[in-house]
């Protein structure tokens, strides 16, 4: 599958291919630029991929950059330094709340490019949230609470743009010299809260979880991106039920969304 487009760019392998239920990478050079070659599985991966070929097809802020862009292929530039948001969250509250903060300051160019040139191309919030009400109605419980606060949300959104879908640790990479950007976008369409609500649920449940983290990280995230401190608070009720959900489905338990979402629930309950 990557031959073809590695004649067409002119690629020539650089490390072994990483095989996805999505998608399939393989890294590549170009001359002397190093960039990675993705090929899309799924509606949702070429959805992401013309996202990002938006973002960063003329070296935007933000995004990896896209060299090239085809068919179900992406060419984009390859991350080449070593840091990690995902251990910096883990190495203590200080690091935890740097991550957060570079994760704020990656997508805020994004959501400044606005909502209209691609918006034939995304998911509406609306859609993307379509599985939790039958969800809560089934389970009951806190995803009664996520339902709840997902409905009032999507019915008077705010600050609408073209969203990362699944803003996350994992997700903004060290770029070197160019920073950190952004990888792997759902191509959602939506309220710009939306995008912070996946840092409360990683990087992983020992972090998420840990006693005060998600007050912490609500004050942080809110002066950062410059949101209201509640209604982020009710964005990660949300999500972190419609997470909850989709692993439901999958056949997996949701310890870890749904610990969030008590978290949110809770930390909204105070007075």
């Amino acid at each position: 599958m990557f031959d073809t487009y590695r004649n067409r760019w002119g690629l020539e392998p650089d490390g072994e291919p990483i095989v996805t239920h999505s998608s399939s990478l393989l890294p590549v050079r170009r001359g002397d630029e190093r960039a990675m070659l993705k090929v899309a599985h799924s509606e949702e991966e070429r959805r992401g991929a013309a996202v990002l070929a938006w973002w960063g097809g003329e070296g935007g802020q933000g995004a990896a950059r896209v060299l090239a862009h085809a068919g179900d292929a992406v060419l984009m530039e390859r991350a080449v330094g070593t840091a990690s948001l995902v251990a910096m969250a883990r190495s203590g509250e200080a690091g935890d709340d740097v991550a957060s903060r570079i994760l704020c300051a990656a997508v805020a160019p994004l959501h400044a490019r606005g909502d209209r040139p691609v918006a034939g191309a995304l998911v509406p919030l609306r859609r993307w949230f379509s599985e939790l009400e039958p969800a809560a109605a089934r389970h009951g419980g806190v995803l009664r609470q996520s339902a709840g606060a997902a409905r009032d949300l999507l019915a008077q959104p705010r600050d609408v743009a073209v969203l990362h879908g699944d803003l996350h640790h994992g997700n903004v990479l060290d770029f070197g010299a160019r920073g950190w950007l952004a990888i792997d976008p759902k191509g959602l369409l939506g309220e710009r809260g939306f995008d912070f609500a996946n840092i409360f649920c990683n990087p992983d449940l020992e972090v998420a979880t840990a006693p005060g983290r998600l007050a912490r990280q609500a004050r942080v995230v809110a002066e950062v991106a410059g949101l209201e401190r509640g209604r982020l608070l009710r964005w990660v009720l949300a999500y972190a039920g419609l997470s909850a959900t989709w692993t439901l489905g999958n056949g997996d338990h949701p310890e870890l969304a749904l610990a969030v979402a008590e978290l949110a629930a809770a930390e909204l309950a105070k007075p």
